[in-house]
């Protein structure tokens, strides 16, 4: 199902729901540049037990409008909204990659939304977050378009991987909608309201990650209170949909578990 939500200044967000219309809500949160798309195949592994939500960032999917300084903190505030249109929380939240930097967002600045927390493949941002290297840089902006797939390729998944990804980001997206996610993502920083989170947290990172170094895991873990940590061995950017068998039951154990 399909629906709009209409946010304070006037942006239309493009929202999917699916799964258990009666089901406790989960929330997924995809990368930067990238649409709802990202969850598929992912989100009906959560569709029998949780009411799953999705929308699309601006400037992603069927969420267009004017381009502007969009912030992770805004991204929050966009998905503030999508919770509040689809009744309130708490709910769980799952961000992985940027998403998990909208979530850090979105669980300290409105925490009566949010019930648990996952936060998969990502960072606190600002001078605390240790990032990517050098050659890892170099090799994301590549003119060539077939080299810099096969980067992400290779940065996203081990070789031995063999399906399709969603990951890869939003074909439709401008130029100009591109590099404002890109600023957004680079730019955030919430390592001063990391402690505000009073949701119950769970950070699951690939221990092979390059694209978000995995030693900005157990940041997040510090710096969350009672946050717990799992790291998944060989896995890389793109963990939570290769090695998904293995890492759906632990997010299920989490969000239907005891408190931290």
């Amino acid at each position: 199902m399909t629906s709009v939500v209409m946010t304070d200044d006037g942006f239309r967000l493009a929202v999917q729901a699916s799964g258990r219309a009666d089901g406790p809500v989960l929330l997924l949160l995809p990368g930067q540049a990238n649409s709802h798309t990202w969850w598929t195949g992912l989100r009906e592994r959560f569709e029998d037990r949780f009411h799953v939500v999705t929308f699309d960032y601006r400037g992603t999917g069927d969420s267009r409008g004017p381009v502007a300084d969009w912030t992770t903190a805004g991204f929050a505030a966009d998905a503030a909204a999508v919770l509040t249109a689809v009744g309130g929380g708490p709910a769980a939240v799952y961000g992985t990659s940027m998403g998990g930097r909208v979530a850090q967002f979105l669980a300290a600045r409105h925490p009566g939304l949010v019930g648990r927390l996952v936060l998969a493949c990502t960072s606190p941002g600002g001078r605390h977050a240790r990032e990517r290297g050098s050659e890892v840089r170099r090799g994301l902006a590549d003119p060539d378009g077939a080299a810099r797939l096969r980067t992400l390729r290779a940065l996203f998944y081990t070789d031995a991987w063999t399906g399709h990804s969603h990951l890869f980001g939003d074909p439709g997206m401008t130029a100009e909608e591109s590099r404002a996610h890109l600023r957004a993502s680079n730019r955030h920083d919430a390592w001063a309201e990391l402690p505000l989170i009073q949701a119950p947290t769970l950070v699951l990172h690939g221990a092979d990650d390059r694209m978000v170094p995995a030693a900005n895991a157990p940041l997040l873990a510090e710096r969350i209170p009672g946050a717990r940590l799992y790291l998944h061995e060989g896995g890389r950017h793109g963990f939570f949909d290769e090695f998904a068998d293995e890492i759906v039951p632990v997010i299920d154990e989490f969000l239907g578990g005891e408190e931290p």
